[in-house]
Parts: C-alpha cells; sequence; structure tokens
C-alpha cells in the first residue's frame, strides 16, 4: 500500500541502545498525538481478546550524527514541517513538564539533538532527509 505521507524518525547513531529505543518510542508517540488520522483501527485475536491500536502506516527509522540531525531539523522549520525532537539534556529528567523545561531553556541553534520525527508528504521529507541513511 503507498501512503501519501510518510513517517521518518532520525536518531542519533551514538547513543546507547536503550537510549535509541527510549527516543524512538517519545518520537511515535509525537506523531502519533499530532496526528490522530494515522492512527489504525484496534486489534482483536481469534479468541476475541481486543489490542491497542497501532499507528497505521510504516515509521522509517533513518540513522544520524548530530550536525545531519540539526541539518534536518532546519530544513524541516524551512519546509513548514514542525517535528517532535529529543533533545540530551531529556534523559536527565524524570517528567513530561521538566523535558519541556530544558528544551525552552536553549536556543534552537544550540540543541543538543538526539531525534527527530517527522511526518508529512512523501517527497517533503525525502527532501528533509536527503543524504540520510536507514538506521543499522
Amino acid at each position: 500500500m503507498q501512503f501519501d505521507t510518510k513517517i521518518a524518525v532520525v536518531i542519533r547513531t551514538d547513543l546507547q541502545t536503550w537510549q535509541k529505543l527510549n527516543v524512538a518510542s517519545f518520537l511515535a508517540g509525537g506523531i502519533a498525538a499530532s496526528f490522530p488520522e494515522c492512527i489504525g483501527g484496534n486489534y482483536e485475536d481469534g479468541s476475541g481478546t481486543r489490542y491497542l491500536s497501532l499507528i497505521g502506516q510504516p515509521i522509517l527509522i533513518y540513522g544520524a550524527d548530530g550536525p545531519a540531525l540539526s541539518r534536518a531539523l532546519e530544513r524541516a522549520l524551512a519546509r513548514n514541517v514542525q517535528p517532535a525532537l529529543y533533545t540530551e539534556d531529556m534523559f536527565k529528567t524524570t517528567h513530561d513538564a521538566a523535558n519541556r523545561e530544558v528544551v525552552k531553556a536553549v536556543v534552537r541553534s544550540e540543541l543538543n539533538l538526539v531525534g527527530l520525527a517527522i511526518r508529512a508528504e512523501r517527497k517533503v521529507v525525502d527532501k528533509i532527509l536527503d543524504g540520510l541513511k536507514f538506521h543499522t
């Protein structure tokens, strides 16, 4: 199935495995919260047990270093695409309000990005992430 939009998550490649998984989870949640139309229906198994809905389209995971993440952020904003972000300072907090505070304390050009997520028209996402490779 071909989708008109693309969801992409970009994770800084030098993180520990637990950090990568944590960042990807938070960023996917940001996409789900901001684009409820991308959520599919509930699941049900053959026994009638019900399960929660998932995002209904693939999420492509890319790897990048810090400068490439910053470049992707600037490209997204230049194309009026509002990304979800995760900064290294957020690893030191323990709740959502504190996460927002540590981001607000830093100007955009100095954010220590560890992850971004975007959802936009396929071609727009491709231009934002031009040069990035899938995370391995």
